[in-house]
């Protein structure tokens, strides 16, 4: 059979997907991969499947019980769109099912398309503003390059402000940006030997929750604690934040996968072979309530 083995890189760059995300922030987050429809040019979701829930009774005297729709206001949630930047590939690669041959052009894409659905989800977990049903608390540890340090007495007062708030901090997730990582090892080195996982290097447990770190949390305008948009560069006053949020209440879809390539013999001047990968994802919160964020206070 002669021509591109289009559906064998395909599916070789959605293998990566999956093993890439493994032991990372999103794990245990709903998969609603199931639920995308649309084309190759526009991919949704639709709100109704990210995690309406019913009313429970306790003790229920009262029959017949209530019917209590759960579809609420449906509103179709658009996938984001990655799409990778053209590789040249020899035709021996481009036309092989040889696995080595397509590895090393499938993993550098699939590589970079994670890097940056986990850089976008991240950003889309920690809350725009502070209220109390998502608090943005600013560190209070000593100064050190300009920023305040995060304390093992910050984290206890963020547990403190959704104990205030009546939510149950039970399965929250603490991920931690690089700086704050740091600043809790240094701080307690007895409960980093207690609690550390020493073949990924991060704190696993403790104070009820479960810590994992991600270096491209998203960036916060201290004075104002509100989220920098994901596009914008941080300038001075602005600081990386640590996220806390409730892992079984965020959800993630995947999309379609799709490969593009032109071949050699239509580029006469270059001969050469172009390919480059278009996948669809996100990832978001299923309720508001609940995510947090810890921003490192300015000097």
């Amino acid at each position: 059979m002669a021509g591109i083995y289009k559906e064998v890189w395909e599916k070789e760059v959605v293998k990566g997907f999956t093993t890439g995300i493994e032991d990372t922030f999103l794990d245990g987050a709903k998969d609603k991969s199931r639920y995308v429809t649309g084309d190759d040019e526009s991919q949704v979701i639709h709100s109704t499947y990210f995690g309406a829930e019913p009313d429970v009774l306790i003790n229920n005297t009262t029959y017949p019980i209530a019917i209590q729709e759960l579809n609420g206001s449906d509103i179709p949630i658009s996938l984001d769109k990655y799409q990778t930047k053209a590789t040249p590939v020899t035709d021996d690669e481009l036309y092989a099912l040889a696995y080595d041959k397509i590895k090393e052009v499938k993993d550098s894409h699939a590589d970079a398309l994670i890097r940056n659905r986990l850089k976008k989800a991240a950003h889309a977990l920690g809350p725009q503003s502070h209220d109390a049903s998502h608090p943005v608390l600013l560190t209070t540890g000593a100064i050190q390059n300009g920023r305040k340090r995060l304390t093992w007495n910050d984290v206890i007062l963020m547990c403190r402000a959704y104990a205030e708030a009546g939510i149950d901090i039970g399965g929250f997730r603490f991920l931690l940006c690089p700086a704050h990582k740091y600043d809790l090892l240094e701080a307690e080195p007895a409960m980093f030997k207690q609690y550390a996982d020493f073949k990924k290097g991060i704190i696993t447990q403790q104070l009820g929750l479960e810590f994992r770190e991600f270096a491209n949390n998203p960036y916060y305008e201290v004075a104002a604690k509100t989220k920098k948009s994901f596009a914008a560069l941080p300038t001075d006053g602005d600081m990386q934040a640590s996220l806390i949020f409730p892992i079984e209440k965020v959800a993630k879809a995947s999309g379609i996968t799709k490969m593009y390539y032109s071949e050699a013999k239509t580029d006469p001047l270059n001969q050469r072979n172009l390919v480059n990968f278009r996948n669809y994802f996100i990832a978001m919160p299923m309720i508001s309530a609940g995510f947090g964020a810890i921003v490192s206070d300015v000097a």
